[in-house]
């Protein structure tokens, strides 16, 4: 049983869409795009500074972060050490955005997710890749990772309710009181609203994580209020519902169409409805019936092992591996 899955993945990319769709500029609300050839990734950020913006766009006041690689699900170990090195230094950008940078800080990284289940088992599988110090710092001083500066970091699995009978927030909120870290980094797997971007982006957000959000399993959300220290969300869109499958199909028969004489008009109405319209009616088209329905790749157990180890990669090169890092 799919226990959870986190709010969906693509907020800075539906939120690109929305400026160039309206042409408008949101007052508080920055966005920026950048695009490297050599590696075909793109970045897309997306941040809300006022809280007349984080009203504008329903979210709230933060840095929101979509990495685009459309290669991230082959097999290629370069071209995955390329995309943990950005990841690390966006990663560093949100830190220092948030005062932590050019200190010693403690890091608890929380897994989210049921190991039990492919497509959710990413944040456990991070946890297990992760070089975790704390306990070495604090027995034996920094200077035993070999390193001038050393950050503590430790990591937690908790499950999912359904394992163990308590929310998510319950447990990381006594470990966070027990162990006091600076910083919560939470990972857990999300369901997209686009099937192109299966096991294709990466999300980072500063402004927390809401587990179960993405599939309608609604628990109280890790954020800084909530926990009471900076938590920074990481996501991949493991899974995709029917009615987006059903929605990307309708907009490539609405691009059939317009080439049609015949159809050409039924295209031109369908394509009025921006991307949450079409959505929306195309959940009430397929319901009941498909309407709980939730698809993953074939391979996802392969894809799901190998982000996870991009994703822990990044982390372990923040954390532990470049002492140039200020």
């Amino acid at each position: 049983m799919i226990e959870k899955y986190s709010v969906r993945t693509d907020l800075a990319l539906e939120e690109k869409e929305r400026f160039e769709s309206d042409n408008v500029e949101i007052s508080g609300v920055v966005l920026e795009e950048d695009y490297d050839e050599t590696l075909e990734i793109r970045i897309t950020r997306v941040k809300i500074e006022t809280e007349n913006g984080a009203k504008a766009m329903g979210k709230p006041a933060g840095v929101y972060l979509t990495l685009e690689a459309p290669n991230l699900a082959v097999p290629d170990e370069d071209y995955h050490r390329e995309i943990s090195e950005k990841l690390a230094d966006h990663m560093e950008e949100l830190l220092h955005e948030n005062h932590l940078t050019g200190r010693d800080i403690s890091v608890l990284v929380v897994g989210l997710g049921n190991r039990q289940v492919t497509p959710d088992a990413l944040g456990p599988y991070v946890a297990d890749n992760l070089c975790v110090t704390r306990h070495i710092v604090r027995e034996y001083g920094k200077y035993a990772m070999g390193m001038e500066r050393a950050q503590l970091v430790s990591a937690i699995v908790p499950g999912v309710m359904g394992q163990t009978g308590m929310e998510t927030l319950e447990i990381v909120k006594g470990v966070v009181t027990e162990t006091k870290p600076d910083l919560v980094i939470a990972v857990d797997a999300l369901a997209a609203r686009n099937s192109r971007r299966l096991n294709r982006t990466i999300q980072i957000a500063d402004t927390g994580i809401h587990p179960g959000s993405g599939v309608g399993n609604h628990r109280n959300g890790l954020t800084r209020e909530t926990l009471g220290v900076p938590v920074i969300g990481i996501g991949v869109p493991t899974v995709v519902d029917a009615a987006t499958i059903v929605s990307d199909t309708m907009e490539n028969l609405i691009q059939a169409m317009e080439t049609s004489e015949t159809l050409k008009g039924v295209g031109e109405v369908l394509k009025m409805y921006n991307n949450a319209e079409k959505y929306e009616l195309v959940k009430e088209l397929i319901s009941p019936h498909l309407n709980g329905m939730f698809v993953t790749p074939k391979d996802e157990d392969e894809m799901v092992k190998q982000i996870s180890y991009t994703i822990s990669e990044s982390l372990n090169l923040l954390f532990a591996g470049r002492e140039d890092r200020e």
